[in-house]
């Protein structure tokens, strides 16, 4: 798999410290987890005497992978078109008889005006683009090698790693959050582990779109309680790979890329970065966007390869539920931290869909939100799950001052939503 992530050397190996200082008193212990538990994002901003109880996470450095490959629209609608046409082909009498619906046509303007979407990237361009395959082509690879998540996530954690000048040696856990896994087990978050030479412990999270975010919470408590010093999260998404790209709704949505956080004490950090100033997660279940396959599809062999095992979703359900509910969540999360939403001097939002993003944008800020204030990455990038919001974090984040404060916020699939308000170091 060709990469264009920053290859770094593989970082030095050297024995990994569990992070926990020593306590003498019970008072003292008390007093820091009172103190950890008011940091948790849920509440107002921490006072100064919380500062001397506390340890605060800082966004050290991010990372990118990119594949090489991209879609256009109108080769993806070429595509399908033609898929399209073959299936009307073979189905005519059915579909004359009123038993078969005839497939409608896509076009380049209805995908952009749906989505704002203009092109993605793609781990395999070629197996996508067939009409005979509608799917990316990515073989199996042996047990004893590297997988293509684990490869992504790895280039993404490299150009991370280079950037935060670093050793690995300082990074007491490892996440990996994705909406989608290769496997059960063994956990993706321990492959990518071993692969970097990093001690410690790692797992893998799930919480479809809002993967990263939840992330980073997991993350900063762990860095609040004391456990260890740094983490790296991972959010490697193949998202070409369940997508149902014979679904005309549906079909120009998502992408492949893989993002890398590195989050770390305040107490270790070197100048820049950025301080959590809170974080704030919310689910409520909803079945509006969803995704059916898994383990027990070997128990029902009858439902194998039917569409309800690929994304799907109601697109204008989720529109109507979720744009206000994360809207709401955010104007309230800003208030409890004492900031001004319209204050705000960028917004990292999930990368899903161009009119979302707006109403978000304009319901936050009370005003049209300049398009510095607003990022949007994903007419390039398209849907790319719990990554979205991190690679317009990565991107959009230079010409900012410190003291400047930013949002990075999630949302998909649970429905859940994340928000992690940021401010900038000197």
């Amino acid at each position: 798999m060709r990469r264009r992530a920053h290859a770094a050397d593989d970082p030095s190996r050297r024995p990994q410290s569990t992070g926990l200082s020593k306590r003498t008193s019970t008072q003292r212990t008390s007093l820091k987890q009172r103190g950890a538990a008011r940091h948790s994002g849920e509440g107002r901003e921490p006072s100064d005497r919380d500062q001397h109880t506390l340890t605060h996470a800082v966004i050290a450095a991010t990372g990118l992978f990119t594949p090489e490959q991209s879609i256009s629209n109108a080769e993806l609608v070429a595509a399908y078109n033609a898929y399209a046409e073959r299936f009307n082909a073979d189905h005519a009498a059915e579909i004359l008889e009123g038993d078969v619906a005839e497939l409608t046509p896509s076009s380049v303007e209805f995908i952009e005006k749906a989505s704002g979407i203009r092109s993605r990237f793609v781990l395999d361009k070629a197996g996508v683009l067939d009409p005979a395959r509608m799917a990316p082509n990515i073989p199996e690879r042996p047990d004893d090698a590297l997988s293509v998540m684990a490869e992504m996530a790895v280039a993404a954690a490299r150009e991370a790693i280079a950037a935060w000048g670093k050793p690995v040696s300082e990074i007491g856990a490892v996440l990996c959050a994705a909406s989608n896994m290769p496997r059960p087990y063994p956990a993706l978050s321990i492959e990518v582990q071993q692969a970097l030479g990093i001690e410690g412990f790692a797992f893998d999270m799930n919480v479809a779109c809002s993967s990263a975010t939840f992330g980073i919470k997991t993350a900063a408590d762990f860095i609040a309680s004391g456990s260890v010093k740094a983490v790296l999260m991972v959010n490697p998404e193949v998202c070409s790979a369940h997508l149902n790209f014979r679904d005309r709704d549906s079909h120009f949505i998502f992408g492949d890329v893989a993002t890398a956080v590195i989050i770390e004490s305040s107490d270790q950090a070197g100048p820049g970065g950025w301080d959590i100033l809170g974080t704030r997660l919310k689910t409520v279940f909803s079945n509006n966007i969803r995704n059916n396959f898994g383990f027990l599809n070997n128990a029902a062999p009858e439902g194998i390869g039917q569409p309800d095992k690929l994304f799907i979703q109601q697109g204008r359900k989720v529109f109507k539920d979720v744009v206000p509910m994360v809207s709401e969540m955010i104007v309230d999360h800003a208030r409890d931290l004492g900031i001004d939403p319209a204050t705000l001097k960028r917004m990292w939002l999930h990368q899903a869909n161009i009119n979302m993003n707006q109403f978000i944008g304009r319901k936050v800020m009370g005003r049209e939100p300049t398009a510095e204030e607003n990022v949007i990455i994903l007419d390039d990038y398209a849907n790319t799950s719990s990554a979205g919001s991190i690679i317009a974090f990565h991107l959009r984040q230079q010409a900012m001052a410190a003291g400047d404060i930013g949002l990075i916020c999630s949302f998909g699939a649970g429905y859940s939503a994340g928000t992690v308000f940021v401010r900038k170091r000197a």
